[in-house]
């Protein structure tokens, strides 16, 4: 089991000891892939770094004439309700190394936005609560590959379940994959590719789905 998220690599250890799990993890939607060994934590690095990413997306705005709000920069109260996170816990969402994240632009600014990371080398994902700033040569279908070839697993049949745009490349990298929806049905993102055929739609939104989608294939 395999957690393949835009949470960063401190949030998901914490989720692996409550969970008991011990496999790889890929973490910032692609940033860089984790796991453990006898000699401890290896992390397989692929993005540009926070640091280099955040001045760009200053420059990214100033360019299309939009202030771009960063997690880690907005006032605790509004990074509290955004999130549902407090404390430690919100600390960790901010303490990003390989992404990011920032308040979801209006709509219609979209398309420019993306044109313009695009143009330097940058790219957007759009996630259920936030947008995310990450290098254009990583994403999680990228980090999957990565961490097959780093584990000699290029035959190993994959199962991805996904519920956000931010997941369409993890999805599409897969052998299988389903969209888990939510409580008003599957992303509008995601209606395409199971209209195509290309993914499966879980039979129950969130938690449930996922579990019921894991339980039918196995």
């Amino acid at each position: 089991v395999i957690a393949c998220t835009s949470k960063t690599a401190e949030e998901v250890r914490v989720f692996r000891r409550e969970a008991d799990l011990s496999d790889p993890f890929l973490v910032e939607n692609g940033g860089a892939v984790h796991g453990d060994s006898p000699e401890g934590e290896w992390t397989l690095p692929l993005g540009w770094r926070h640091q280099r990413l955040e001045p760009w997306l200053v420059e990214l705005g100033r360019r299309i004439g939009l202030e771009l709000r960063a997690l880690d920069e907005l006032p605790t109260a509004e990074a509290e309700q955004l999130t549902g996170l407090r404390g430690e816990a919100l600390a960790m969402a901010c303490r990003r190394v390989w992404s990011v994240p920032f308040l979801n632009p209006p709509a219609y600014h979209w398309p420019a936005l993306e044109s313009a990371a695009a143009a330097v080398g940058l790219k957007l994902l759009q996630g259920n609560r936030m947008a995310h700033l990450i290098s254009a040569d990583t994403d999680k279908g990228l980090a999957l590959a990565a961490l097959k070839r780093h584990l000699g697993a290029n035959g190993t049949r994959v199962l991805a379940l996904g519920d956000s745009p931010n997941d369409t490349a993890l999805l599409d990298a897969a052998d299988r994959a389903v969209v888990v929806p939510g409580a008003g049905g599957p992303h509008p993102a995601l209606e395409a590719g199971i209209a195509a055929g290309r993914y499966e739609l879980a039979s129950a939104p969130h938690a449930e789905g996922w579990a019921e989608a894991v339980a039918a294939l196995l």
